[in-house]
């Protein structure tokens, strides 16, 4: 509810009057912009999040128009004034990932049309420790409704990438869930969106408007086309 009021303030539906919210899932973010008068589209690959989503908003009263779709391979028939990728997405990407990312965006973007997006930051990769870990789950849980244990590993690699891996066994199965995370500098963020012709107007702590610091687990940038 922050982030959105503070979206609402800094850039307002009165001058970005259409928004795109990449990997919107179940539209947490986009419901909140169709009611403070944003023309919206939310663009997921997974189809229970957009069915889920188109469901939600109906029931509620609400425009929002959802595209089933990988955003690696984004393709709408409109252009936007305001985009935003929030969850620190966009870390979740390797390199090359990104770059054909933000190439997409910029060209869905109107000119002088806007980009906010979240990553974890530098000082979050440094405090970070690795470990090792297991949870026995007996009722179910978090990544299976079934009876289950889970063997958790974090592990820091070169270029201030992070593996969250988790090992899910059942009574049936095992399943192996693996979560990339790159954390950036301000300036390493800077570059790659510089690269893809964005120019930087704003950066802060996370996409409620907090002030940046070099400490914070988290940064927002804000890009211009």
């Amino acid at each position: 509810a922050r982030s959105l009021d503070w979206i609402g303030r800094v850039l307002p539906p009165e001058k970005y009057p259409s928004i795109l919210d990449i990997g919107c899932g179940p539209g947490l973010y986009t419901e909140g912009y169709a009611r403070r008068g944003y023309a919206v589209t939310g663009v997921d690959f997974s189809r229970r999040s957009i069915s889920y989503a188109q469901a939600s908003a109906r029931e509620k009263g609400l425009q929002v128009d959802y595209a089933l779709q990988n955003y690696l391979n984004l393709s709408l028939d409109k252009t936007f004034g305001l985009a935003t990728m929030i969850y620190c997405d966009y870390g979740a990407l390797p390199p090359e990932g990104r770059a054909r990312l933000l190439g997409l965006i910029y060209r869905h973007l109107k000119p002088g049309g806007r980009l906010l997006l979240d990553v974890f930051s530098l000082a979050r990769f440094q405090a970070y420790s690795e470990r090792q870990t297991w949870e026995a789950c007996p009722e179910g849980g978090f990544w299976s409704p079934e009876k289950h244990i889970v063997l958790h590993r974090a592990c820091k690699y070169p270029g201030n990438v992070i593996l969250e891996q988790a090992m899910v066994i059942t009574g049936s199965k095992t399943s192996h869930y693996y979560l990339w995370n790159t954390h950036f500098s301000r300036s390493a963020l800077e570059q790659e969106a510089a690269a893809s012709g964005f120019r930087t107007c704003g950066c802060f702590g996370d996409v409620a408007g907090s002030e940046y610091s070099e400490e914070s687990p988290t940064l927002a940038i804000l890009l211009e086309k």
